[in-house]
């Protein structure tokens, strides 16, 4: 599968092959809304955590006798009828949010939702995008010429390309990502991804599950 070569002025300079196993999948919207839903609730921590009626302190002998007070009976004060007692049926951290999703099913998510961007447009392949030294200004020059003046791209850069991943790191709406981590949120997020052509080869050897 070839595709067109981009320089780091926005200028096409020739064209570079890419793996048609990665890049030339039918969109399947249903797994990658799967993919994209397990992904947000294995990232999602649980903080809310109410005490419950044998978490709160005090309570180990009945407030008053059983019978002949003229009140209503009671058994404890960590009883959820009582102020300050335990809660009952509150949000707990001991819930799982998790969902399983096997391995050939994400990595087929993610080359579908690749394979879509790249048909419409939104995926450019470049030549380099080597930086001299990892400052904000040198990449922000270089990502205007992709995008205009907000720009809003994820950057997939070759694994050697230290400096751009620092250099990313001040910019609100760019991100660089190693191109042995991806993933289908990053990939639907932004509205422009630029993928170094060094990055390439790591697709094949990182990602052999889904054929």
């Amino acid at each position: 599968m070839v595709v067109d070569l981009f320089n780091n002025l926005a200028e096409v300079i020739g064209k570079v092959e890419v793996p048609e196993r990665i890049f030339g999948r039918k969109w399947n919207p249903d797994l990658v809304h799967q993919a994209l839903v397990a992904q947000e609730k294995n990232s999602r921590k649980n903080l809310a955590h109410v005490k419950n009626r044998a978490e709160v302190s005090g309570g180990g002998r009945k407030p008053w006798k059983q019978k002949h007070t003229g009140r209503s009976r009671q058994g404890s004060i960590r009883s959820p009828i009582w102020v300050g007692g335990g809660v009952a049926h509150g949000p707990t951290k001991e819930r799982d949010y998790s969902v399983k999703i096997n391995k050939k099913m994400k990595q087929a998510a993610t080359f579908s939702a690749l394979s879509r961007r790249l048909k419409e447009g939104e995926i450019r392949f470049v030549d380099s995008l080597e930086i001299k030294e990892p400052k904000t200004k040198s990449v922000f020059e270089m990502l205007k010429r992709f995008s205009g003046r907000a720009p809003d791209i994820l950057i997939i850069p070759a694994i050697t390309n230290k400096n751009i991943y620092r250099a990313t790191n001040n910019l609100p709406k760019v991100s660089a990502l190693d191109p042995r981590t991806l993933n289908i949120r990053d990939i639907l997020l932004y509205k422009q991804i630029l993928i170094e052509k060094e990055a390439i080869p790591l697709f094949e050897t990182t990602y052999r599950h889904a054929k």
